[in-house]
């Protein structure tokens, strides 16, 4: 076997080609757009076929250095967070419960699955949660840190290959299903879009050439940075109370602070001078994602899923089908059957199979052809990266113990 391992440079200047590449495929391509697939998983599929054929017909396998992949993560969501009015996260409240209460209710479904179908594979039924919560719900970080215990606990010796093969077919599939489930459902039901152009990310598919300044740039970039800053700062004190927390979440609340709070923050006055800079905090976020998504698929190595395909492409098909029939039947009426609805069932897939970028980019492609969505760009992260996790490792906890 051929290892080849490509240089950080060139993975990120690799990363951008391959994210034109997929604006490029999604404005030429009635179909993508119709189905709201996101921009950056047209493009990823291609490096993903490419290092697929290479391991496949020359046993060579290609990996990519990606380490800013994670840094980009924290940039947007201090966009989301810079992004979010008071109004809105109040406005959050009812429904940011009632979702946290469907996705709890789904892990527990999901696990129940996995288990069952590990049973059925005549294997240990404990290591159905790898194909369940903990690789689905939980992402790679979650499959990484379980994986041990598993082996330890257990006697699962494949625990770690079962996790990373799970996120990686479950990561594809939340990247495919989002948007065309929120296509159907404004379709199916008549649902009115808000048509709003105030995007938390990108611009408008459809929308006239932005027009920002110096200024605008530089405003977005250094709120940005701050609240990275201060995002990270929070985070060490929250990992130093005995919290395990994503570094993101910490990102969001630092920019949901400095929006309301703080003066530095692009406020009113800021925007009365220079009008682009909402615009500019938009586009860099969404380039952030973007980048970010490109670079979580080109970090999958398909090599790792042929020892397990067979159980691992059962487990995938029944959760992907139990995901659909829940957010069709479940999700979507419970969140009230409006576009907001629509936009949070987009992301729900993300949620429950792939990871909280996944469901953002997801929700992006959804807002960038029917309008604005603001309530669900703050419900929805917060239900990802904060509330889900300690429900989830609170739930695989008792059924591994």
């Amino acid at each position: 076997m051929t290892t080849f391992s490509i240089h950080p440079f060139l993975s990120f200047n690799l990363a951008m080609v391959l994210l034109i590449a997929g604006k490029v495929l999604t404005l030429n391509c009635g179909f993508l757009r119709r189905y709201s697939v996101p921009e950056p998983v047209a493009g990823g599929f291609l490096c993903i076929a490419v290092t697929g054929l290479a391991w496949t017909l020359f046993d060579t396998q290609i990996t990519f250095d990606v380490a800013i992949r994670d840094f980009l993560l924290l940039v947007f969501f201090a966009g989301i967070g810079l992004k979010s009015g008071i109004r809105d996260l109040l406005a959050g409240g009812r429904p940011l419960v009632v979702l946290l209460v469907l996705a709890t209710g789904f892990i527990l479904l999901q696990n129940v699955v996995g288990m069952s179908l590990a049973g059925l594979f005549g294997m240990e039924p404990k290591a159905g949660l790898l194909v369940g919560s903990v690789s689905l719900t939980g992402g790679v970080g979650t499959a990484l840190a379980w994986a041990p215990i598993f082996v330890e606990q257990l006697g699962i010796i494949n625990a770690l290959e079962l996790g990373i093969a799970a996120n990686t077919l479950g990561l594809i599939a939340a990247c495919m299903i989002g948007g065309p489930i929120a296509a159907f459902l404004i379709r199916r039901g008549g649902v009115l879009t808000s048509g709003g152009r105030d995007l938390d990310i990108g611009a408008p598919n459809a929308a006239p050439a932005v027009r920002m300044d110096y200024f605008c740039i530089l405003w977005a970039m250094l709120a940005l940075n701050v609240t990275v800053i201060l995002g990270l700062a929070l985070h060490e004190v929250i990992s130093a109370a005995g919290v395990t927390l994503p570094a993101f979440v910490s990102c969001l609340v630092a920019g949901i602070v400095l929006r309301n709070l703080a003066p530095l923050a692009p406020g009113r006055k800021v925007r009365r001078v220079w009008p682009g800079v909402d615009d500019a905090l938009a586009l860099i976020s969404d380039l952030s994602l973007g980048l970010f998504l490109i670079m979580a698929l080109m970090g999958l190595h398909v090599w790792e899923l042929s020892s397990v395909f067979l159980f691992i492409l059962a487990a995938i098909a029944a959760q992907i089908l139990l995901t659909v029939l829940f957010i069709l039947l479940i999700v979507f009426p419970a969140m009230g059957r409006d576009y907001e609805a629509a936009v949070i069932s987009a992301g729900f897939g993300g949620i429950t199979l792939g990871s909280t970028a996944t469901a953002i980019a997801n929700m992006t492609a959804v807002a960038q052809q029917h309008g604005a969505a603001h309530r669900a760009f703050v419900i929805v992260p917060l239900v990802c990266g904060f509330f889900i996790d300690i429900v989830n490792a609170a739930i695989i906890a008792v059924l591994v113990g």
